[in-house]
């Protein structure tokens, strides 16, 4: 070797460990970019699991198309901070530990830049303490069981405007405010295996009880029960005037159909989750649907300024109008995105922090959030009236000001 390589390799190296050292004093890392490096242009990777086959598929496909419409709105609009925006979207089949291998695959192996929630609370009681290890923002479009938010967990946000625990809250008022003599003495409770649906069969049974209402049938059945003939007829036996089913998605079709195979009518019946289905009125016939009370998240009649747009483009996109599903997720995009846009950078931390201090205006109204993600506002009351969900609660948001209050038999 030539005394001259040798001096050009020490002189190289004196000269890197000048600039090592000039990288450490200025606060750098060698591995990190320089601050006035020019921005990416790389795409920004979103990831999430859906439960894209299993029991509730029907109910994640428009869930999935939701994230997609607002995907492709907010790429058509310039992206985030300048760059496109990708989804990688993995299915865990409605299975808890696929779902927590798949957000933990999407963080620690794929990298992605940010995460949006699956669906249900069975899921999401799961997958939250996984974006919570690893500091991710996690804004759920959907489970609202208040268990997930028990845990005062920083980086977890619904993005509906209630839990759970205030679900029963427009159905119970009006039920108290009937004359005593008019409301239903019996009660029977039927609920999906689900932390959700069974908490709030617990909490209705609870306070429809101090009501004098008497529970005469709870029952809470596995997530691929396929035939509710069994729990018809028991119910059926137990004569109750209301029938409150925690129901997900097909279980509440299911039921129905053995209600009126067995021909059980109850006076009133109120159903979690699955009248929001689009394809829940052909399911069970248009004009059994008739007086089905049921909870709201979001209504395509909202007047709220970005919820005209949302239901003209999704339905010009997809062909039909909006599901609650897609508009759950559509909004959960909203709310991820308003921080993004708001801190100006990819940081879990400060997306986190801002959601904790702000609100964001989305297709649900202006949605915020107290220290463990629980949204601070109220569910809609929806009753079916002439085939369609017409808001009866509250009053200040009804498109319907007539109440059935019992359900005309099934025909």
């Amino acid at each position: 070797m030539s005394p001259n390589v040798r001096l050009s390799r020490a002189v190289a190296g004196t000269a890197a460990a000048a600039l090592l050292a000039l990288i450490s004093a200025c606060g750098l890392s060698a591995e990190e970019p320089d601050a006035q490096a020019a921005p990416s242009t790389e795409p920004i990777v979103i990831g999430m699991s859906l439960p894209l086959s299993g029991p509730v598929a029907d109910r994640a496909k428009p869930g999935m198309e939701g994230y997609q419409y607002w995907v492709d709105e907010l790429n058509a609009q310039g992206g985030l901070l300048g760059r496109k925006v990708e989804l990688k979207v993995l299915d865990d089949s409605f299975d808890q530990q696929t779902a927590i291998n798949d957000y933990t695959r999407l963080i620690s192996q794929d990298k992605v830049d940010l995460l949006l929630g699956t669906f249900s609370s069975d899921l999401n009681v799961a997958v939250a303490p996984v974006a919570e290890r690893y500091k991710y923002a996690y804004v759920q479009p959907s489970g609202g069981a208040d268990e997930i938010f028990a845990r005062n967990f920083k980086y977890l946000f619904f993005a509906q405007p209630a839990t759970t625990q205030k679900l029963p809250d427009r159905f119970v008022d009006l039920i108290a405010a009937m004359p005593a003599a008019e409301r239903p003495k019996t009660l029977a409770l039927v609920q999906l295996d689900d932390p959700n649906t069974t908490q709030a069969a617990d909490l209705f049974g609870e306070r429809l009880g101090k009501l004098g209402v008497k529970t005469v049938y709870d029952k809470t059945y596995a997530p691929d029960t396929a035939n509710f003939d069994t729990i018809a007829n028991a119910i059926k036996q137990a004569k109750p005037d209301l029938v409150i089913n925690g129901s997900i998605a097909g279980d509440g079709v299911s039921l129905i159909r053995s209600f009126q195979k067995i021909g059980f009518s109850p006076q009133q019946l109120y159903q979690l989750n699955t009248p929001t289905d689009p394809g829940f009125p052909k399911a069970i016939g248009a004009s059994n649907t008739e007086g089905i009370f049921t909870y709201l998240a979001w209504s395509p009649e909202a007047t709220y300024p970005s919820n005209t747009g949302f239901v003209a483009g999704y339905t010009k996109q997809f062909g039909a109008a909006p599901s609650e599903d897609a508009a759950n997720s559509y909004t959960a995009g909203q709310v991820l995105a308003t921080a993004v846009k708001a801190v100006g950078k990819l940081d879990q931390t400060a997306i986190a922090d801002w959601l904790h201090q702000n609100k964001v205006d989305t297709i649900v109204g202006p949605l915020g959030w107290d220290a463990t993600g629980r949204p601070q506002g109220d569910m809609l009351l929806g009753q079916f009236q002439g085939g369609k969900i017409k808001i009866v609660g509250p009053e200040s948001a009804a498109t319907s000001k007539d109440i059935l209050f019992v359900k005309p038999g099934w025909k």
